[in-house]
């Protein structure tokens, strides 16, 4: 059972904090490459991601930002702003962790978070502001009789 869920059917409050971490490879790039339909070289090239700089791939800036998601769908979070800032790139086989730390919640649910993606080293990958919609009442009832019942459209429960 996720504790995340948990702590959504609780109710979130200011200055709760959730962490994944993440080991990212080449063959996700690659899927979300075509996904996405992203076919930057900086992503498949070596020549052309070190003559932009790179000592290799990258990985897709949004494949790593995506991380937070993991964080959103396990508290039921419907986003309405995400402002992702890149401050450095993550390669094939870094270890990124994603901590989200929210700032505030407001009576009806309405919230605002912050997220901070390290990689293995300590050092910033994304820094990342959000808002949405957060369980209440209702939604958080019906999330707790799903818990109850084994979290049956979750895998990661």
């Amino acid at each position: 059972m996720s504790s995340m869920r948990e702590r959504a059917v609780q109710g979130l409050q200011t200055g709760d904090v959730f962490t994944v971490t993440r080991t990212f490879s080449r063959e996700e790039t690659e899927a979300f490459g075509h996904l996405t339909k992203d076919y930057n070289p900086v992503h498949y090239d070596e020549d052309f991601a070190r003559i932009k700089g790179f000592p290799q791939l990258i990985l897709h800036g949004l494949l790593t930002a995506g991380m937070v998601c993991q964080v959103g769908g396990q508290l039921a979070w419907l986003a309405t702003g995400m402002n992702f800032c890149f401050q450095r790139p993550v390669f094939f086989g870094d270890t990124i962790t994603c901590t989200v730390t929210v700032t505030s919640v407001e009576e009806r649910g309405w919230a605002k978070a912050k997220a901070l993606y390290t990689n293995q080293r300590g050092e910033v990958v994304v820094s990342a502001t959000l808002e949405g919609q957060v369980p209440r009442e209702e939604s958080q009832q019906a999330l707790g009789e799903r818990l109850a019942q084994g979290d049956p459209f979750n895998p990661l429960s």
